[in-house]
Formats: C-alpha cells, sequence, structure tokens
C-alpha cells in the first residue's frame, strides 16, 4: 500500500531539513481523535526539526494540519524523543532578596 499523502509529506519536508535523511521513519496510527504520525529522526537533528522555541515544528504541524483539512482528517504530529536523550532541565534559582541593597540609599 502507498503512503497516504499526509505521511508523504512529512516525510519529504523531514528529509529536506535534516542531516541524515536515511534516518527518517514515520509510523501512522488512526484513532477517534483522527491521524497521528510520530516521527523518529536521528537524534543529533533534533534541533533542526523542532527548530528554535519550536518554530519549526509549529510550521510542520500547520502545514500537517492544511494537508489534513484537505482530505477531512485531523492530522497530529509527534517528534519521538527516546529516554534520557535531553539533559535534565536546570532548575531556576530562587529569586535573590535585595531588601539589604534597598536600605543602603545608594
Amino acid at each position: 500500500m502507498a503512503n497516504p499523502v499526509d505521511q508523504e509529506y512529512l516525510e519529504v519536508i523531514v528529509k529536506g531539513i535534516v542531516n541524515n535523511p536515511q534516518d527518517v521513519k514515520i509510523e501512522r496510527t488512526i484513532d477517534e481523535r483522527g491521524v497521528l504520525l510520530t516521527l523518529h529522526i536521528n537524534q543529533a537533528d533534533m534541533g533542526y526539526v523542532i527548530g528554535r522555541e519550536g518554530q519549526t515544528a509549529r510550521a510542520i504541524r500547520t502545514l500537517l494540519r492544511i494537508v489534513g483539512a484537505k482530505a477531512n482528517a485531523r492530522v497530529n504530529l509527534k517528534i519521538y524523543e527516546p529516554e534520557g536523550s535531553r539533559p535534565p532541565r536546570m532548575e531556576r534559582p530562587a529569586a535573590v532578596d535585595t531588601s539589604a541593597v534597598d536600605d543602603l540609599n545608594i
């Protein structure tokens, strides 16, 4: 069976922006909420697909929604991230107490 249009479209877009196109794999599942495309890529290409502050991933999702709308389907994208692929998030430092500086009247 040939790949559905949404899956082919995603494959073409992603293979065009990554350095390891041979590692691009897409799983397509359908449930009551619509079509879910799960994207598997090389870990080194994660930044290219997600983009700065998620802008590239957001744009890809928007394009997939348009492709899905043409076929009367709701298409969602999940970018697979293996467990432990990202370093743990650093917690923000607690707010600094500046009351002592305010008392100096500088």
